[in-house]
């Protein structure tokens, strides 16, 4: 079973940058997809970003050229760095473990604020 923990959110002004990571347990990281999730007040939880075991990524429109997605498996962590950083990518990041192209898997992290804010 995997369980993961998010790290690196806060309070950046606009056009900064943060990086958040999402720590796993489990033998099993380096053969799943793992995905960031986020969700603002009074919206649906939405996918950001996710990359597979085999490093392909892909990204909501609304982040593409801004956000990245990556994976150290040695370190069982997968980040997401975002950078341009509008006051519409506010929301709590919540880290996901073995979800599909369309669908998130079923471990979820705690979730980490990102607030975008002059």
């Amino acid at each position: 079973q995997v369980q993961v923990v998010e790290s690196g959110g806060g309070l950046v002004q606009p056009g900064g940058s943060l990086r958040l990571s999402c720590a796993a347990s489990g033998r099993i990281f380096s053969s799943i997809a793992m995905g960031w999730y986020r969700q603002a007040p009074g919206k649906q939880r939405e996918l950001v970003a996710r990359i597979t075991s085999g490093g392909s990524t892909n990204y909501a429109d609304s982040v593409k050229g801004r956000f990245t997605i990556s994976r150290d498996n040695a370190e069982n962590t997968v980040y997401l760095q975002m950078n341009s950083l509008k006051p519409e990518d506010t929301a709590i990041y919540y880290c996901n473990a073995g979800g599909g192209s369309s669908t998130p898997g079923a471990v979820w992290g705690q979730g980490t604020q990102v607030t975008v804010s002059s």
